[in-house]
């Protein structure tokens, strides 16, 4: 571990150092190493006691070869995730420009119910009967949904942005081929898009054509 011995302003915005870190951080920066460079040999993090006997039970499966795990004890692993977790940027530390649902404001009580058991810690695999809860939490959305949208039907399975477009692009393929209308392969994506944007496209097997910025960064 190494010491960031750059200048910090002192006055604020009357100080005329360029502020280093993204986040206008002024502070000590530490430069963290990464995990495998504080490798240390016989170092763990656990303290078995040493096993009694000399019968081996595992036979020819005992490990003859490093795994490629760092050796570390258990307060150097957690200082190295902490001191890491200080370099993030999140929106709880100040404005977040993009517009993605990942990147906005959830409020802390949404934050909660969402943690709740009854949605927390649902398994895919588990009896229908018991997850009724969730279900009807799910039906009664999606029935809002298309409520609001006069659209006949609303699909919840998608679990992210890049999925949600995946499942659209899918959808929208399969209904101009419903159509007879397969011959319509080009989708528009604006040069500001997300990357996923035109991706999905191509992905489903569309031409997309980029429509430029100009100089403000408008279509």
């Amino acid at each position: 571990m190494t010491m960031n011995r750059e200048g910090r302003q002192s006055k604020g915005d009357a100080a005329t150092a360029n502020v280093v870190t993204f986040t206008g951080n002024r502070a000590l920066q530490i430069e963290e190493s990464l995990i495998f460079e504080k490798d240390a040999f016989a170092s763990t993090g656990v303290d078995f006691p040493a096993p009694t006997g000399k019968h081996d039970r595992i036979g020819a499966l005992k490990r003859t070869s490093a795994i490629g795990l760092p050796g570390l004890s258990e307060p150097e692993a957690m200082r190295h995730f902490v001191r890491l977790s200080q370099k993030n940027y999140a929106i709880d530390m100040g404005p977040f420009p993009l517009g993605s649902c990942t990147m906005k404001h959830n409020p802390r009580l949404n934050e909660k119910m969402a943690r709740l058991p009854g949605f927390g810690d649902v398994h895919p695999l588990q009896p229908q009967s018991t997850v009724q809860g969730a279900l009807e939490v799910i039906h009664t959305l999606a029935h809002w949904l298309m409520e609001m949208t006069g659209m006949p039907a609303v699909a919840m399975s998608p679990k992210a942005g890049a999925h949600g477009e995946l499942c659209g692009m899918m959808a929208i393929k399969s209904a101009l081929a419903a159509r007879g209308k397969a011959h319509r392969t080009r989708v528009l994506a604006p040069e500001s898009a997300h990357g996923t944007n035109p991706a999905t496209a191509a992905q489903c097997g569309f031409t997309v054509d980029a429509i430029p910025a100009d100089e403000t960064g408008r279509v």
